[in-house]
């Protein structure tokens, strides 16, 4: 919390905003989300700490950041909205890390998807590391992401990926990895 605080007080360089937003209520914080004219740190810091506090009106500004093309602010909004608890997020982390055309910036809708543990997770998970796995494809992060969250997930549905991926040098490591954590949770998978 301490780092996303202090990136945004930097952001914000010295505006008297910043130290308002950081002693507002709940309701100011919302009001400054819908606030014409908010620079983007400003929206930023309103929504984490909405978020923090589990303030449901959070949900859509940190979607938003989560999609962000900065991953300092992707990082923060799963931050927040793994607290939130909202029941939208795993639909919206999934459908994020599921989109062809923002692959770059799906890292953190993984990450968020493996921590969550929802429903959503593990087709979404095996679903964008499929499409990865095509010869030389720039996002083997997210790939990698991915495979070390269908570990941590252990469903028995992303064996066949998993052992797909051990062909990738990039991914081999994690995804036997991944196999061998599988293979402990379901042994006859």
């Amino acid at each position: 919390m301490n780092q996303v605080l202090e990136r945004l007080r930097a952001e914000a360089a010295g505006s008297p905003g910043y130290e308002a937003l950081l002693v507002a209520g709940p309701d100011g914080l919302a009001d400054s989300l819908t606030s014409a004219g908010q620079p983007l740190w400003a929206r930023e810091l309103a929504a984490y700490r909405l978020g923090m506090a589990r303030d449901r009106r959070a949900f859509e500004p940190l979607v938003l950041l989560l999609n962000h093309r900065d991953p300092a602010r992707c990082e923060a909004a799963a931050q927040a909205l793994g607290v939130l608890g909202d029941p939208r997020t795993a639909r919206a982390a999934a459908a994020l890390a599921t989109n062809t055309l923002r692959t770059a910036y799906a890292l953190h809708p993984v990450r968020l998807l493996a921590a969550l543990r929802a429903p959503e997770s593990a087709p979404a998970l095996i679903s964008t590391l499929s499409r990865l796995l095509a010869p030389h494809d720039p996002y083997w992060r997210v790939a990698l992401a991915c495979v070390e969250g269908l570990g941590a997930l252990a469903d028995a549905r992303a064996r066949d990926v998993l052992v797909r991926a051990q062909a990738h040098p990039r991914l081999a490591l994690a995804a036997t990895d991944a196999l061998n954590h599988l293979q402990t949770r379901h042994p006859d998978a």
